[in-house]
């Protein structure tokens, strides 16, 4: 298939507009160093710029160099992570890192090919990194891209399937073609956060107003189209907060599921809602000898992730004779040390607003 009138103008149309009219400052535009680059998207997966601005600031200034990341503690880069989510990002983060610091004599992959190789760098990563590092003409498809260009050119193949994806990703190779990759990449993506916006489009003032089908035929609110839904887990965790002289019992979460590698107070998953059942407690009390201590339940959070959502209810026990009898890896922490760990958001909320004179 050729290209069609509409296709060749619309480069010229958004470059313009990224020219004169684009005005989202944001740190790592125009940045050239693959590794600010690289950290700019691993933090922006499934966060919005505003969120992720300070998470950049800090571990730019913090590690500035990925041979700095490559040789910092695992602890002290996941607490720099802490409240971001998505924690296996910044696993796979250090992973890279590491690579590049021990294999790749410090430098990082120059190609595309060589670049998605790496641990947690997909072919959006690497397609951004490429660009915006090096001028390669490989397009950056992210939502706001798909949002763009479904519109644009009214595409109603679904975005969430592979023919969709195909769809997109061969009109945005075509689109990408004899212009600057890092400029066009920009561009597109700054309009859809700002212009073509999901719920509340300006098309009065985007650049591609006189190009857009979906804007001529009332196809705005429809496109792009999605079939997919989210199939979300319900799970309910208990936290046992044993305090002990002004000093509480945590452990590292393992590898087998979310959270990986962050700190948490004694944790029973039940299997039903009832996290409050009295035959549950009884038996976590017994098997941590709790049955002649103080127990009060304290607090109870939700938290949504992508594909779960879970309930963690907090109880407080009082143990001043150390009584409990936990299972090995607990470690007893003062409550004026617990921000040297990093916590997941629900228990680093309950934690921070029970210890809120002592925790920061």
């Amino acid at each position: 298939m050729g290209t069609t009138s509409a296709q060749k103008k619309f480069g010229a149309l958004l470059l313009t507009w990224h020219d004169t009219e684009n005005e989202r400052e944001l740190p790592w535009k125009n940045e050239k160093d693959p590794y600010k680059i690289w950290l700019s998207e691993v933090i922006l997966q499934q966060t919005r710029a505003e969120q992720g601005l300070p998470y950049y600031l800090k571990f730019t200034g913090t590690y500035p160099t990925v041979q700095a990341l490559a040789a910092a503690d695992d602890d002290d880069v996941f607490r720099l992570w802490q409240g971001l989510g998505y924690y296996n990002r910044c696993k796979n983060m250090l992973k890279a890192a590491r690579y590049i610091a021990l294999q790749n004599g410090g430098k990082m992959p120059q190609t595309y090919d060589e670049l998605v190789q790496l641990p947690g760098i997909g072919t959006y990563t690497a397609a951004a990194i490429a660009s915006f590092a090096y001028d390669l003409p490989h397009p950056v498809i992210d939502g706001n891209v798909y949002r763009v260009l479904s519109r644009c050119f009214a595409i109603k193949t679904p975005v969430d399937t592979t023919i969709g994806k195909s769809e997109i990703a061969v009109l945005a190779s075509k689109l990408i073609s004899g212009h600057p990759p890092a400029r066009f990449n920009q561009a597109i993506m700054d309009l859809g956060a700002t212009v073509c916006k999901p719920a509340a489009p300006i098309c009065a003032k985007c650049p591609l107003e006189t190009l857009c089908v979906a804007s001529k035929q009332d196809l705005i609110q429809i496109l792009p189209i999605k079939i997919r839904k989210t199939n979300v887990t319900e799970r309910h965790f208990l936290y046992f907060v044993i305090e002990n002289d002004n000093h509480i019992y945590i452990h590292k979460r393992g590898d087998n599921d979310i959270w990986a590698n962050l700190y948490e107070p004694y944790f029973f998953e039940a299997n039903t809602g009832s996290t409050d059942d009295i035959e549950i407690l009884s038996r976590i009390q017994d098997s941590l000898n709790l049955n002649n201590l103080e127990v009060k339940m304290a607090g109870k959070l939700r938290q949504r992730l992508t594909h779960q959502l879970i309930t963690s209810t907090f109880y407080v026990v009082s143990d001043p004779e150390s009584k409990a009898m936990l299972p090995a890896g607990f470690l007893r922490v003062s409550i004026h040390e617990l921000n040297k760990y990093a916590f997941p958001k629900s228990t680093l909320t309950f934690l921070t607003k029970k210890y809120m004179f002592k925790f920061h």
